[in-house]
């Protein structure tokens, strides 16, 4: 039976010591008979044996093949080989959502009566996932403060077995120590996981600062313009295996055509996320100005109190900010209902400039309780900053907080 990987380019498959941008539009990729350049789709179910015993031994793992899509697929498998090369990541496992790939880790990794420590500055999903339905089969939740590693240990147990974070948080940019907290983690016996939406590998490689897993929302700024819904986890085989094990039984699993879209999403990562960070910079040094502006956060500000992190582990700003206003949430949706170019949606990571109002939306189904502690506020408004010239982001944000 022909592998796959018997039909990759040999002229394209040298690719050690590649730079990322190399991998971003080279690695992973297969050939066909029909020699074509760009990545095929492979939008099908399930596969041909020529046999019913080469499809016992397929389906057994004794021989290599397509088994099914909801876990194998020629156009899935490329963006995951691309991606994990890309955060120097032996695999990767696409999932159908950045949530189907949180969901999957825990089903993989966890078991009823472990216990998880997870940044109080998450996604509001991410907690909702895990009060509302993890927690019923078992497991103990405890939230942290991302910034101080010393809180990790001091809330860590025998049962502790997952870190769950995001660096930067959202919506609020506070940066973790990964390497102080891969430290702990692995002191304690746990997992570390990282949420690299904000960044993607074009930014940040948590793999390489001593975290074990590496989670996306290939939705973001993977895909770039906002089209398809997808996620990811990376890390070692290893620790990969099982969670592939939970895409086959339960099958939270990404489709071909949105694998397609985030493989050649990946080809101009790098481009884009210097384009977002230039841009988000442009317009962060006028709202840091801007007399109506309480509080910005942004990863590229020089007044950032994690300054010497971000520069130890970024190398770029990203394209997200956020700041806050005067006048809670009348204010805050005042600012955002007086754009005209801006689009209203809670999204981001798009080629278009995205607002949104957190506290009612993208943090909407948590507690003002559990707002506060993530620093998020009524009068708190997050942007992310797309590809448009950044004057003209400015001019639609001006309508609103010149006229608070």
């Amino acid at each position: 039976m022909t592998d796959i990987h018997d039909l990759l380019d040999p002229y394209q498959s040298d690719l050690t010591d590649a730079e990322i941008e190399t991998l971003a539009v080279r690695a992973g990729q297969y050939r066909t008979q029909e020699h074509e350049h760009s990545e095929a789709i492979f939008p099908t179910s399930s596969y041909v044996f020529r046999s019913a015993a080469e499809a016992q031994a397929t389906f057994s793992g004794n021989a290599q093949g397509n088994v099914y899509s909801r876990y194998t697929n020629p156009t899935v498998r490329t963006f995951e080989e691309r991606l994990a090369a890309m955060e120097g990541g032996e695999a990767c496992a696409a999932t159908a959502s950045g949530m189907a790939a949180i969901l999957s880790v825990v089903l993989a990794h966890l078991k009823a009566g472990d216990h998880v420590l997870c940044s109080q500055s998450v996604f509001g999903s991410t907690i909702n996932l895990f009060e509302k339905y993890l927690r019923k089969f078992g497991l103990d939740i405890d939230y942290v403060d991302p910034t101080d590693a010393s809180a990790w240990k001091a809330k860590s147990r025998a049962e502790t077995r997952l870190f769950f974070l995001e660096s930067p948080s959202n919506p609020v940019m506070e940066v973790a120590d990964i390497e102080a907290l891969a430290a702990v983690a692995k002191e304690v016996g746990a997992l570390l996981a990282i949420d690299n939406c904000f960044c993607t590998p074009a930014i940040q490689r948590p793999l390489s600062l001593g975290a074990d897993l590496v989670v996306h929302s290939a939705t973001k700024f993977i895909d770039g313009q906002g089209r398809c819904l997808g996620g990811a986890v990376v890390g070692s085989k290893e620790l990969i295996d099982p969670v592939v094990g939970v895409l086959r039984t339960a099958g939270p699993t990404m489709s071909p055509f949105n694998a397609w879209v985030f493989t050649k999403g990946l080809e101009t990562l790098s481009l884009r996320m210097k384009a977002h960070s230039e841009n988000c910079t442009a317009v962060a040094e006028w709202l840091e100005q801007h007399p109506k502006v309480t509080k910005l956060n942004f990863c590229g500000l020089a007044s950032h109190p994690q300054r010497a992190l971000i520069d130890k582990q970024q190398s770029m700003s990203g394209g997200v900010l956020s700041f806050e206003v005067e006048g809670g949430k009348e204010a805050a949706w005042h600012v955002i209902d007086s754009t005209r170019m801006i689009s209203i949606t809670a999204n981001l990571g798009d080629a278009k400039t995205t607002i949104t109002h957190p506290a009612t939306t993208t943090h909407g189904r948590i507690t003002e309780d559990e707002r506060l502690a993530a620093g998020i506020s009524q009068g708190l408004i997050r942007v992310a900053v797309g590809l448009e010239n950044p004057k003209d982001v400015i001019k639609d944000l001006a309508r609103g907080l010149d006229s608070l």
